[in-house]
């Protein structure tokens, strides 16, 4: 009996994430912090912005579900505690004149070929 596929989804929608977020200029700080709060997926950089980025991946589903859906208002609370906890533990984390909290939705097809990336700067 195989395991739980949602891991590698989650892992391989983060992967997307990245490299869509460095082919817009941005520089992977950190991936997967993980806090008492739960895990910060990454936090990017690009000379003047410093985001921390809530990705969300799912399967294409008939339902139409998007994956940004996900990202409710105690998920965005979260995410804001531990991207401060991340910028006290990071003293040498880069100087950014803003910081940006975005989300990243990202759905794949069942062979876990991409089928749309959809990024809000500013989400929350």
């Amino acid at each position: 009996m195989p395991g739980d596929p949602r891991p590698q989804l989650g892992r391989l929608g983060e992967q997307l994430a990245a490299e869509h977020l460095a082919r817009r200029g941005f520089q992977i700080v950190e991936r997967n912090y993980r806090t008492r709060w739960g895990e910060l997926d990454i936090v990017a950089f690009d000379g003047r912005t410093l985001a921390f980025c809530e990705v969300k991946t799912r399967r294409a589903s008939r339902s139409g579900a998007a994956p940004l859906e996900a990202v409710r208002s105690h998920k965005r609370s979260r995410v804001r505690k531990m991207a401060g906890r991340w910028l006290i533990e990071r003293p040498d984390h880069p100087y950014a004149e803003r910081l940006r909290f975005d989300a990243i939705g990202v759905t794949l097809d069942r062979a876990g070929r991409l089928v749309g990336l959809e990024h809000l700067e500013g989400a929350f």
